[in-house]
């Protein structure tokens, strides 16, 4: 009976993934922690719902981030560099609305839900902006990676 259990802890142990690829080939895995405070004017947008901010401090993401609160207490955050291109000098994205555009391509993605709102229909693979972790702690937003 040992041997069985020892056995089976070897069998999870091999099956445990080591893949350490990124969720998106063309954008690095940040690692980040940075506080948005409300109360500041520069965040005073992110006390209403739907009204996106972009984050570009330095150290925040690749490109920054985009914030946005989505209902009462829920907020989303994602990268500002565009989702199907190495970041270079056209892939920092602008706010159009509640929606971003890349410039090197013109696609369109929704802040509420991350999608490619006009993907093409064409057979490649399109990704969809990446996400960051976003909390509320009192009158600060923490956005993270």
């Amino acid at each position: 009976m040992k041997h069985f259990w020892a056995l089976v802890v070897f069998a999870l142990i091999l099956a445990c993934s080591t893949d350490t690829t990124n969720r998106n080939p063309y954008l690095q895995e940040v690692r980040f922690r940075f506080e948005l405070n409300l109360n500041l004017p520069l965040y005073n947008d992110l006390n209403n719902i739907g009204n996106p901010v972009y984050v570009g401090n330095s150290g925040v993401g690749t490109r920054g981030a985009f914030v946005i609160k989505s209902s009462l207490n829920t907020f989303y955050a994602f990268e500002a560099s565009c989702p199907n291109h190495s970041p270079n000098e056209c892939s920092t994205m602008t706010i159009d609305g509640q929606n971003v555009v890349c410039s090197c391509d013109g696609y369109t993605y929704s802040l509420f839900t991350g999608q490619l709102l006009d993907r093409p229909d064409d057979g490649n693979r399109y990704y969809d902006l990446l996400f960051y972790s976003a909390a509320q702690s009192g009158n600060t937003v923490i956005i993270s990676n």
